[in-house]
């Protein structure tokens, strides 16, 4: 018996106990998988079509022929998903909704603020044949080329599923649900057609992508290319795991990222309000975080557009028509036309940044297309500059991005959380606050992954590249030295940069009423 082939799941886990035909000119072969997955049969050489079946996951039929390495068949798994497509627009545009189901469905289009808005009721969708609406992943390694749902079999135009975005700007999520109880939300990122407010956001969608790892990859696990197995056992077979000298991005080059994959990271459950704790362990630092600095936004009663940082690096957000840019709770993976435009604009044309996160532009990717994301790593040993050979990895083929922050990402203090100190308590940033030196703020956090304060999850320092004018405001009081540093500077140009520099941040502005307060003083004070 030969090694043909393996099965894994959309997580890239191996699963036994396949049943696999291969039909060819009549005949036919039959088999199963093995514990491992792997899949061994005696087959003439030749092309064959393939029926897979295992209760629990979407059936499919395939081509196969049998090569010199073995083939990666992907399976689904009986499940409620989904994605909009693109997952970016403007209002007016359309977007096509892909859901993936094995039983009938209900969806709803929500806005995000303060309050969540039901903006449209999208009805119930089912279809004649028996589970129709199952979608399909292709064989093989998809988090390079994506899942591309809704290509098979959705061939007539009335089959497509489209929403025209709505007029306000916003974070969207569709809420699907089904008569069994299953819940799964996705969201959607609307931008104007015009400026609309003279505040521009951004949501940090290249960093959701990166931490997707929907297909078995993300930039963290398997960064760069699959391994030739699934996985039986992760603690057992991944290095970083077992490898006690295991670098996450110890590749020369990491295999594409594709963001036409649902993003199970970004689910939010109907009931949850924005000053609920953010539970789990990824939705802290990824939408459902970014969803609380923009119902604090409104709370305050600033209006505001809102963008992906895709939208930045494609010139369809024009930053000479707003006054603000915030860049939300972690923006860690910019393009070098994303980092230069802002710069620029910080430092030349009198543009105005809040930096409200913590590990931002630590990381330089590549767009080659709309759908496709490269990042580019490098071959690091550690976190740590000596490890990196440079402030970061962004530093390492452009420049620190304390440049334009004034800080940058250290690994000191990692996956702790304190309140900030406040060193100079003079300074306008905390006028009618009550704080003045060495009083703390920031105790209050809805982080539940690394609860404790405001500075915190990954936090930034000032640097030897942090522009020389570069005022510290408040520190995090988090263990070795560890806390981020709140600076602020301004430019020749009239431009100015507040950053926080600590993806817990966002977390605490709902809750905190001294986090509220500082950062309400900078916004009015930057809006002029």
């Amino acid at each position: 018996m030969k090694l043909i082939a393996y099965v894994s799941d959309e997580r890239y886990e191996a699963l036994p106990d396949v049943l696999l035909e291969f039909e060819k000119d009549g005949q036919s072969w039959e088999t199963r998988s093995r514990a491992s997955g792997a899949v061994y049969a005696e087959l003439p050489p030749g092309n064959y079509r393939v029926t897979l079946q295992k209760p629990g996951f979407g059936a499919k039929r395939v081509n196969f022929s049998p090569g010199d390495t073995p083939h990666q068949f992907r399976l689904l798994s009986d499940s409620l998903l989904g994605y909009a497509w693109p997952k970016w627009l403007r209002s007016g545009e359309s977007a096509e909704f892909r859901v993936h189901a094995v039983e009938q469905y209900h969806l709803e289009l929500w806005r995000y603020g303060l309050g969540k808005e039901l903006v449209a009721g999208l009805g119930w969708h089912d279809e004649h044949g028996p589970r129709a609406t199952m979608q399909i992943t292709p064989d093989g390694d998809y988090t390079r080329t994506g899942v591309r749902w809704n290509e098979q079999g959705y061939i007539s135009p009335h089959h497509k599923q489209r929403v025209t975005a709505p007029p306000r700007s916003g974070l969207y999520y569709f809420q699907a649900r089904t008569p069994s109880g299953a819940v799964f939300s996705f969201p959607w990122i609307v931008a104007p057609v015009a400026p609309s407010a003279p505040v521009a956001v951004l949501a940090s969608n290249l960093t959701w992508n990166a931490y997707n790892a929907f297909g078995g990859r993300s930039n963290y696990i398997h960064a760069d290319e699959f391994p030739p197995t699934p996985t039986v056992n992760s603690r057992q077979e991944l290095k970083r795991y077992n490898d006690p000298n295991h670098a996450t991005w110890g590749a020369a080059d990491y295999a594409p990222l594709s963001f036409d994959r649902p993003e199970p990271i970004n689910h939010l459950d109907p009931g949850e309000k924005p000053t609920d704790p953010i539970e789990g362990r990824a939705a802290c630092h990824v939408a459902p975080a970014e969803w609380r600095l923009l119902a604090w936004l409104e709370q305050q009663g600033c209006p505001y557009d809102f963008y992906a940082e895709t939208q930045l690096h494609s010139g369809v957000l024009d930053l000479d028509r707003y006054r603000l840019l915030i860049l939300s709770t972690h923006p860690e993976y910019w393009t070098r036309r994303m980092y230069d435009r802002v710069k620029e604009w910080v430092f030349q044309r009198g543009g105005r940044l809040m930096y409200l996160g913590g590990n931002g532009l630590n990381c330089e990717v590549e767009l080659p297309d709309e759908s496709t994301m490269l990042v580019r790593n490098g071959t690091i040993r550690s976190l740590w500059p000596e490890g990196i050979g440079a402030e970061s990895r962004f530093a390492r083929r452009h420049e620190s991005e304390a440049h334009l922050l004034g800080v940058v990402f250290t690994p000191s203090g990692m996956m702790t959380a304190a309140p900030y100190r406040v060193e100079a308590g003079d300074h306008w940033v905390f006028a009618g606050t009550g704080l003045k030196t060495g009083d703390l703020f920031g105790q209050a956090s809805l982080h539940r992954r690394c609860p404790g304060g405001a500075s915190g999850h990954e936090t930034d320092k000032r640097s030897p590249a942090s522009p020389v004018q570069t005022q510290l405001l408040a520190r995090g009081l988090n263990p070795d030295n560890g806390g981020a540093e709140m600076v602020i500077f301004e430019t020749p140009s009239g431009g100015a940069v507040f950053s926080a520099g600590s993806i817990c941040y966002p977390a605490s502005l709902l809750v905190d009423e001294g986090v509220s307060r500082v950062t309400a003083n900078v916004l009015r004070r930057f809006l002029g």
